[in-house]
């Protein structure tokens, strides 16, 4: 068959296709995703291949090809093969002498992401650009199928091959989110009757909520569109060839601003992105000779189809010992949707941002809308089929604005098999949005990432600008209110 001179078949270890692994592998909603990896020295392909052979190519999925209609029963299905990794690693030729490498690069990674996956081997492949730009000394690009993994279980395996650059032989630390709720405590009838009070209306809440939101899902599925703007989508968006461009702000003004208004840093990006779209849009606006009014620009629907993973996370240690010792872990797709509304308008006081981003995701914590819509999904694709699937995701897509996304990341700078990093890039593509935004922390760095049709949004640069513009300003307003004071 074809593909024998990539790969070798070993076995005959086949593993069915999880019904989301089946969504992005359909031809209308194919995607990928592109890690850009800023190296602080030059790039060394032979060391990066030989770490690939002791950590990577022992996940199941990174070993495995698609079979999309010889698996067993004819259904599609991951078949094992033996991966030869010198053919998923890739170094162009490039002058050294280039006048722009940063403009090579975003020329690179938009090419990249026009050139399909090679479906004889494994979908994932690294390419490494010996090519010094303004943040790094060589760049790496890990290309991955969306169907090989969810974007946090991607980036846990991702970090599970790195490691500490203070401590080559430990695991990077991220940082983990604490849940509680209520009090450690319940001793006394008083306090039990209050908690049960209070257990009784968050379940309500939680009802109510999720009601609402699924109403709303459904009325987007039938009719309900985002408002007409500069950012919307056009008609095959996701076939056009993307811009990848980002910043780099720093996580410590980032955590100044979530300290001093008592927040989440999520809440904090997300009052960032509505201030730094609203400054976008009304440029966007003066410049078509389409002014809007402050008010005008309020009523302004605009949504991100946020995909939301809803298997527990196995975490780095259990990725790192299952790559080096082969064993099992829980592994897939599987995730919701939710529909996020952003705030759009320019605001006289820059915290308002943050005041509407927080009562907007505090209100979506106490919803089951992203469980929902996987049951939803999946009851379509069995009863259906994948193609009715397909075009309903698609129609919740085409019917949103934009992609939004936040990823924690390590704590301190980690290296990849010899190569220590100066930032972590990822994003995606492939899907029909028009603009993805994506946030990374990395140490005490925040990476904001921008993917953009450029038919749609020309000057993806500038939305980066309005984007770290927004959060000085944002700062400046806690530091001048005196809201901040030093920690001890």
């Amino acid at each position: 068959m074809g593909g024998e001179t990539n790969t070798v078949r070993e076995t005959v270890e086949e593993m069915p296709l999880s019904p989301c692994s089946r969504l992005f592998n359909s031809p209308d909603f194919n995607c990928a995703i592109i890690v850009t990896m800023g190296c602080k020295v030059k790039g060394n392909p032979s060391a990066i291949i030989d770490g690939l052979k002791h950590t990577l190519v022992n996940h199941p999925r990174f070993s495995s090809i698609l079979e999309m209609k010889n698996g067993k029963k004819g259904k599609p299905s991951w078949v094992r093969t033996k991966v030869r990794v010198e053919e998923h690693v890739i170094v162009p030729d490039i002058d050294p002498d280039i006048e722009n490498p940063d403009q090579y690069l975003e020329d690179y990674i938009s090419t990249l992401t026009t050139i399909p996956m090679d479906l004889s081997k494994p979908l994932w492949e690294i390419h490494v650009l010996c090519l010094k730009t303004s943040n790094a000394e060589s760049i790496g690009l890990l290309k991955i199928h969306h169907s090989l993994g969810d974007g946090m279980s991607l980036m846990s395996l991702f970090l599970a091959c790195t490691r500490k650059t203070s401590d080559p032989e430990a695991l990077p630390t991220v940082a983990v989110q604490k849940k509680q709720f209520g009090p450690t405590c319940y001793s006394g009838f008083f306090n039990k009757i209050w908690w049960l009070f209070v257990g009784l209306w968050f379940i309500l809440r939680l009802l109510f909520n999720t009601f609402v939101d699924v109403l709303m899902f459904a009325l987007t599925i039938c009719f309900l569109r985002d408002t007409e703007t500069p950012l919307l989508a056009k008609p095959c968006s996701e076939l056009k060839p993307k811009r990848f461009v980002h910043r780099i702000i720093s996580f410590d003004d980032v955590k100044l601003v979530k300290n001093a208004m008592n927040m989440t840093v999520n809440d904090v990006l997300l009052g960032v992105t509505q201030a730094g779209l609203s400054r976008y849009l009304s440029r966007r606006y003066d410049q078509e000779a389409t002014p809007k009014s402050k008010e005008s620009m309020r009523r302004i629907r605009l949504r991100s189809a946020i995909m939301i993973n809803l298997r527990p996370n196995a975490g780095i240690e259990a990725l790192a010992d299952m790559m080096a010792k082969k064993s099992k872990c829980r592994w897939g797709n599987l995730f919701g949707y939710i529909l996020l509304p952003f705030s759009i308008g320019l605001e006289t006081d820059p915290l308002e941002y943050l005041r509407r981003a927080k009562v907007t995701v505090d209100r979506k914590k106490h919803s089951l809308e992203a469980v929902f819509s996987m049951a939803f999904f999946k009851l379509i694709l069995k009863v259906l089929g994948l193609k009715a699937s397909v075009i309903l995701v698609r129609k919740v897509i085409h019917s949103t604005t934009l992609t939004f996304s936040n990823v924690v990341g390590p704590k301190e700078e980690i290296t990849f098999h010899g190569h220590p990093l100066s930032y972590i890039a990822p994003s995606v593509f492939g899907h029909p949005h028009a603009l993805t935004l994506h946030f990374q922390s990395y140490g005490n760095k925040i990476i904001i990432s921008v993917t953009a049709d450029p038919t749609v949004v020309p000057d993806p640069h500038k939305m980066c600008d309005d984007l770290v513009e927004s959060l000085k300003l944002i700062k400046s307003s806690v530091l001048e209110r005196g809201l901040y004071e030093m920690e001890v």
